[in-house]
């Protein structure tokens, strides 16, 4: 596989040998709790844990960084829009207001609305570090297992499982046949213009899901030959036992989903008000 797609990849890491519905617990506590909650000492402390366990799976910047430069673009766009939209909501929402650079006409900067913008990035820092790292450091198969133990019907798991493990292969094919076409003189690197980039991902693609959807219908009727889905309950070949290690990541988790449940009580809602 190129060193470079989305997905599963091998490692030696701590976050490599935890038990996936351990990861997958956590990945789902601490994502709910850091995108329900605006207390910002809350927010920082998760997202100074999001990014260490990012560098603790040792991975690379290469593998994650036309992922995180997309997100970032939209976290852009959406703190923009947010703030065309309603320029003041932080100022009713905070009941305070200190203005720091006066606009044309509601279009003022002030420490409360930054405030809140600052909130929204926040949760990106917090939420998509350990999005990628459960992603890449995690076997679609064990990632099956761990959604069916904690309730998730195996059918279901099965189809994510084949989902993550399918991502990879189509870019790595995408990957291929691009540069076939460069090697025949059809350029689509940045040197081409964008519109000639375009054109050529679109006579990739377009053949590419095809031939993928013929792969998924082979894929399927060879599971239905083997009687997939004939019985409500199966046993899983790569099943893991918990060890020290996936306990300790759910005291974890219990104590961080704690952690947010006392800031809603101190905060008397959501959100942390330092104006207050």
């Amino acid at each position: 596989m190129n060193d470079n797609t989305l997905g599963y990849h091998q490692g030696n890491s701590v976050i490599h040998h935890i038990n996936a519905t351990a990861k997958l617990i956590f990945l789902l506590c601490i994502s709910i709790a850091a995108m329900t909650t605006y207390d910002t000492r809350y927010l920082i402390v998760i997202s100074i844990i999001s990014i260490s366990l990012f560098k603790m799976s040792q991975l690379k910047w290469r593998q994650v960084s036309f992922v995180i430069k997309f997100i970032g673009f939209f976290t852009v766009i959406n703190i923009i829009a947010v703030y065309l939209f309603d320029p003041e909501y932080g100022v009713r929402l905070y009941d305070h207001r200190t203005v720091l650079l006066d606009g044309i006409g509601r279009f003022t900067v002030t420490s409360q609305e930054l405030f809140y913008l600052c909130n929204l990035c926040l949760k990106y820092v917090s939420t998509v570090p350990l999005a990628l790292v459960f992603l890449m450091t995690t076997n679609p198969s064990h990632f099956a297992a761990s959604l069916n133990k904690v309730g998730v019907n195996y059918k279901i798991s099965y189809a994510v499982a084949l989902a993550l493990r399918y991502i990879p292969d189509i870019q790595e094919t995408y990957h291929n046949i691009s540069l076939a076409q460069q090697a025949r003189g059809f350029e689509m690197s940045s040197k081409a213009s964008l519109l000639k980039r375009l054109k050529g991902i679109s006579h990739i693609v377009v053949p590419l899901i095809f031939s993928s959807l013929d792969r998924i219908d082979t894929i399927s009727t060879a599971m239905e030959l083997r009687q997939f889905g004939h019985y409500k309950k199966r046993t899983w070949y790569v099943g893991q036992k918990f060890n020290s290690i996936d306990y300790g990541v759910i005291v974890i988790t219990v104590i961080l989903l704690a952690l947010a449940v006392v800031c809603f009580f101190i905060n008397g809602g959501r959100f942390y008000n330092p104006w207050q």
